[in-house]
């Protein structure tokens, strides 16, 4: 009779492991001798090595794969720091990005070790009018400004303008939080703390990356959004001109989500307050995510299955040059959830705001979200090695 190699699960916690392995290694032998070799090891994947490069065309974390993790930080130059004064700053900033964007430790750096795993990190980086007017105010562009009163607006004060915005994004909290302290002590000669915004999404490898994020309403949020490699892409995002050549305009708003009154209303309508299912995000009168809205189509009652003050159908544009590249995560305080909604375009006042008008004149989802917070920032292009962020607002 031959013995039995299977292990109970009470041997493997009472010494028969030291039984199995016995028996593994005894089966690698065999195989040895008769002229097999045992599989290799896996090579250890060494998660969080991934190195985002910050130099080229366009700066990093705008079209860069979305990170697990995020802080915006918005600083206010001090009164003495004039022209020279900001290219100083932007030297200072350049050589920190290198270096902590590539592993590295940058001078001055007590805890090197922390910089050592950076995890996909990136820093992207804003300049407010303030700064603009600091360097040439006929630089300005005529959006770099606070966007127009909407009437649902209820800004607090405490999340709002700022000359020069960080967004310091990866994989990982403790790379996040380091870069973010490294960045905070360079600056501290030039300018003083505005406001910070901690935001996340699910963690890397919880879903497939291209995956449409959910918001905290439980919501697939962004489907509408279009492709960095799709035709027209370059003409609603990048500058092509000027000293914000390959550059864009970065709006950011944060909006508070009433989740203790949306959770009381029934899935049927929640679903109609938004014009998509919750379950994966398609059209309701659709089937999959990115089917494509009918809008025209009627129940046996005659009324539109997509409401007519529908989130999706009041963001919808007729012109195709009224769109937004959509960078968002959530965002939760501890007393308060919602989203950090960041977008992407070439001028907020043909693009984003006509969007938000028809959302606050009439929009189902208005019962349920509050904008408390609201900035503008023009995100200049990259830069190449040996070169300088923002050294076209120079030129």
């Amino acid at each position: 009779m031959r013995p039995s190699t299977n292990l109970s699960r009470r041997a493997l916690l009472t010494g028969g492991a030291a039984g199995a392995g016995a028996l593994i290694g005894a089966g690698a032998t065999a195989v040895a001798l008769r002229g097999g070799a045992p599989a290799p090891a896996p090579v250890e994947h060494r998660f969080g090595q991934e190195h985002v490069s910050c130099h080229g065309e366009h700066q990093a974390g705008i079209v860069s794969a979305p990170a697990a993790q995020h802080r915006y930080a918005a600083y206010d130059l001090r009164p003495e720091v004039d022209r020279d004064g900001v290219r100083r700053l932007l030297r200072v900033l350049t050589a920190d990005i290198e270096a902590l964007t590539s592993g590295e430790a940058p001078l001055a750096d007590s805890e090197p070790e922390l910089a050592a795993v950076p995890a996909g990190l990136t820093v992207t980086v804003g300049f407010g009018g303030g700064l603009v007017d600091r360097v040439d105010p006929a630089q300005r562009p005529t959006w770099l400004a606070a966007l127009p009163a909407f009437s649902r607006d209820a800004l607090d004060g405490r999340h709002d303008g700022g000359d020069l915005l960080l967004v310091i994004a990866g994989d990982d909290s403790i790379a996040v939080s380091h870069a973010s302290r490294m960045l905070h002590r360079s600056l501290a000669s030039f300018a003083t703390p505005r406001w910070v915004q901690q935001g996340f999404r699910r963690a890397r490898g919880a879903e497939h990356p291209k995956t449409t994020m959910r918001n905290l309403m439980g919501q697939v949020d962004g489907t509408v959004n279009p492709a960095p490699d799709s035709p027209d892409f370059a003409g609603l995002v990048w500058h092509n001109t000027g000293w914000l050549s390959g550059g864009s305009a970065l709006v950011v708003r944060r909006i508070r989500m009433e989740l203790d009154t949306w959770e009381q209303v029934d899935r049927p309508g929640r679903e109609q307050s938004i014009g998509r299912t919750l379950k994966n995000g398609a059209p309701l009168t659709g089937a999959r995510e990115h089917d494509e809205p009918d809008f025209a189509a009627t129940d046996s009652l005659g009324l539109t299955v997509i409401p007519d003050f529908a989130h999706i159908r009041r963001a919808r544009s007729e012109d195709p040059a009224e769109r937004i590249y959509r960078r968002a995560v959530n965002y939760d305080d501890g007393t308060e959830q919602g989203l950090l909604f960041a977008c992407y375009q070439r001028d907020p006042l043909a693009q984003f705001v006509p969007i938000q008008r028809r959302l606050d004149e009439l929009d189902l989802l208005n019962e349920w979200v509050t904008h408390t917070g609201s900035a503008v920032f023009a995100v200049p292009g990259g830069w190449r090695p040996g070169g300088m962020l923002g050294a076209s607002l120079f030129a």
